[in-house]
């Protein structure tokens, strides 16, 4: 992942389109580029099977957000750790460690201006 000064973000907010989604994965985290493609191709297909955009739109919504989060270095570090957290067995901590990830995505979703999950 790319480095930025303290507290920058590592590139700016991308609009929420494939093309600028799909070219912002690649610079701050080319390693799930090839989720985000599959991804993407899923949601096509269940959008041309059903005539409905919303599995399009909820494929956009989801890699905004994981953008805003991964751009953003000190974020992205505190989401891992709460992921991390959530996964030690401890239902206490496991707990913990959901209130902080779903406040992580709230605030993600209302900084993009996108409804809560």
């Amino acid at each position: 992942m790319t480095t930025s000064s303290a507290g920058q973000p590592l590139i700016p907010r991308p609009p929420a389109t494939v093309t600028a989604l799909r070219q912002a994965v690649a610079q701050i985290a080319p390693a799930v580029l090839p989720s985000f493609t599959r991804e993407l191709g899923q949601a096509a297909d269940q959008s041309r099977q059903a005539s409905d955009l919303s599995p399009l739109q909820r494929f956009i919504a989801q890699w905004a957000v994981y953008v805003h989060i991964q751009r953003q270095p000190e974020l992205a570090k505190e989401f891992r750790h709460w992921e991390d957290t959530a996964e030690t067995g401890d239902a206490t901590r496991a707990r913990r460690a959901a209130s902080a990830i779903g406040r992580i995505l709230d605030d993600a979703h209302a900084a993009l201006g996108l409804s809560p999950r």
